[in-house]
């Protein structure tokens, strides 16, 4: 099946092109940000070889579908959405950061608390837990915001602030707004019979030095979700739960040999696999908005991209 997995556009005004793991980012007279949403799979910070059908629009539409559902809590880039696989957005200068969220003790925290660890990112977990309990209170463990090719790097707010990376300031209206964020995703995962077990936010600066979010949102390269039935039941018998996330990817590299560590091999993902994967997108997209996944033309997605944003660009 055809993917996007690389783009060469060159519109109208484009100063700079960004790469990122998923997206890549085109400068418009240093005034907008074209944001393509291709069907890179990213995991343990490495890109995975081969795309996956529709993710890049999976991906585009839940992120600015919660652009519009928490705007009235928290300020965003988002301008208009010309594509499926693309977001038009103000330029903003990025914090240096991730602000990660967790609500339940699941992947990563699980692993530090599975090694005996019990400060993650300065911030103390309870004794007791065992893996996706709830915690008693969301806690916010933030990473640094890495070059691609490199990884995220646990950092405690502390450090944040020590090292100067955000001002006190800023970093406190990023907490509220983070915890802001979380509240309103887990109300609507729960009126949907999901649960948001954590996920990871991304603000920025507009050149007026409002805070705005940026990036994406509450999608599953950065959320992580189970199904609310039988939660508690699964936890009581020491089940897995049933989620719906990119865990499943990185389990399954797990088992295969790769975690991103130097001298380790990306396994081979074969057709039917990958098929999987999309499949699984679509069924988080379905659960997560609620409504049936319309899939886009996808015979020549780059010319259908490129056709949408020059004429959104002409005509804005």
């Amino acid at each position: 099946m055809n993917t996007i997995t690389t783009t060469n556009f060159n519109f109208p005004g484009q100063k700079s092109v960004y790469r990122g793991k998923v997206r890549e980012v085109y400068n418009i007279n240093d005034d907008l940000l074209v944001m393509v949403a291709t069907d890179r799979l990213s995991a343990f910070d490495v890109v995975l070889p081969k795309g996956i059908p529709y993710k890049g629009q999976i991906l585009n539409q839940i992120a600015t579908k919660f652009m519009e559902l928490t705007s009235d809590i928290v300020p965003n880039w988002l301008v208009a959405t010309p594509d499926p696989n693309v977001a038009v957005g103000h330029l903003c200068e990025p914090f240096k950061v991730e602000m990660v969220i967790r609500g339940y003790l699941s992947g990563h925290a699980a692993r530090e608390y599975a090694a005996g660890r019990r400060i993650l990112c300065g911030v103390e977990m309870p004794e007791g837990l065992k893996e996706n309990d709830k915690f008693p209170t969301p806690i916010i463990t933030p990473t640094t915001k890495a070059d691609n090719g490199s990884h995220d790097e646990d950092i405690s707010r502390e450090a944040i602030l020590a090292n100067g990376i955000v001002t006190e300031e800023d970093y406190l209206i990023l907490e509220k707004y983070t915890r802001a964020l979380y509240q309103r995703g887990t109300e609507i995962a729960a009126s949907r019979g999901l649960i948001l077990v954590d996920t990871k936010y991304e603000f920025g600066k507009t050149k007026d030095g409002q805070i705005v979010l940026i990036d994406e949102i509450h999608t599953p390269d950065s959320s992580r979700y189970f199904y609310a039935e039988g939660y508690q039941e699964r936890q009581n018998n020491n089940e897995e739960q049933k989620q719906l996330s990119k865990e499943f990817v990185r389990r399954w590299l797990i088992e295969n040999g790769f975690q991103g560590k130097e001298g380790q091999q990306i396994p081979n993902m074969t057709d039917e696999y990958i098929e999987t994967v999309s499949e699984r997108y679509i069924e988080l997209f379905e659960n997560i908005i609620g409504e049936q996944f319309v899939k886009a033309d996808i015979s020549n997605i780059n010319e259908r991209i490129e056709k949408n944003v020059l004429n959104y660009l002409q005509n804005r």
